[in-house]
């Protein structure tokens, strides 16, 4: 029996047995469930700051964790290894853990200045159950939740795991429906949503990844800047920006690194319109 993912833009219809193009949501029984629930391939006690969040907490840390699976298909995704990978191929090994095991592993280490768990290195709302588990225990436990995403999800999980987060970093790719659809794979118009409700709700930073020749124009960044100087007054907030510094990598792994010079161009620029804009890897 078919059963159709809700979770995301493609709305992937998958026979039994069959999973979808994240490779981490699977029809088991004529429904589509997780299959990475609790499979962590990465787990570390990060800075807030590299989540990367400036505003939020600056000088704690947190235990940031992350499984497998990716709804976009960025060609010059960082974690390449764990985001594209489909479980079976992964280069990372896989820890299981239950949402109960990953809240007295964050308990832990509170000692050392972790106030809590980043959901984070791949795409965590492709399983979204696990976070949303996870996440209203952490809170039972008086610590914090934060969401690094790509936004490509629809408002239906949001709304499931919206009222355990808080933070987000958001990743605004470019701001061009073409680029989204044809070289991401995504959906331009599921993002800024996203990005709406997010900002309502939680604390909500922004990163953009400064792409040579993809999205480092003058006219579509000012259009960035502007649209989200929008959406922060409309919610009564600043929303902080992170302009990050793109390093070869996967299919881009032929590309020259930004310019250092063009990223702070490109921040001089958002302080136009932002209060709060940072530069990342330079």
């Amino acid at each position: 029996m078919k059963a159709e993912c809700s979770v995301c833009f493609r709305h992937c219809r998958l026979e039994e047995g069959q999973t979808g193009a994240c490779f981490a949501r699977k029809n088991e029984n004529g429904k589509v469930i997780s299959e990475n629930y609790g499979k962590l391939t990465a787990i570390a006690l990060d800075p807030i700051e590299k989540k990367p969040l400036r505003r939020f907490y600056p000088g704690s840390r947190i235990l940031s964790v992350g499984s497998y699976g990716c709804n976009l298909k960025c060609p010059f995704c960082q974690n390449v290894d764990i985001s594209l990978a489909d479980g079976e191929e992964l280069f990372e090994p896989v820890r299981q853990v239950s949402p109960e095991e990953l809240s007295d592993i964050s308990a832990a280490h509170q000692k050392e200045g972790n106030i809590g768990v980043a959901f984070t290195y791949n795409e965590p709302l492709i399983g979204f159950e696990f976070v949303r588990d996870t996440a209203r225990l952490i809170h039972e436990r008086g610590m914090k939740n934060v969401l690094v995403t790509n936004g490509c999800a629809s408002l239906s999980v949001f709304e499931e795991i919206a009222p355990f987060i808080d933070a987000m970093n958001i990743d605004l790719k470019c701001f061009q429906r073409e680029y989204y659809e044809k070289t991401l794979q995504g959906d331009f118009e599921m993002v800024k949503a996203f990005i709406r409700e997010a900002v309502r709700v939680c604390h909500v930073e922004i990163t953009t990844l400064v792409v040579p020749w993809d999205n480092d124009e003058e006219e579509e960044m000012r259009t960035l800047f502007s649209w989200l100087q929008d959406v922060g007054r409309e919610a009564g907030k600043e929303i902080p920006l992170h302009l990050t510094r793109f390093f070869p990598r996967s299919r881009y792994a032929h590309r020259k690194p930004t310019d250092v010079k063009r990223v702070y161009e490109l921040a001089e620029m958002a302080r136009e319109y932002l209060q709060y804009v940072y530069e990342g890897n330079c």
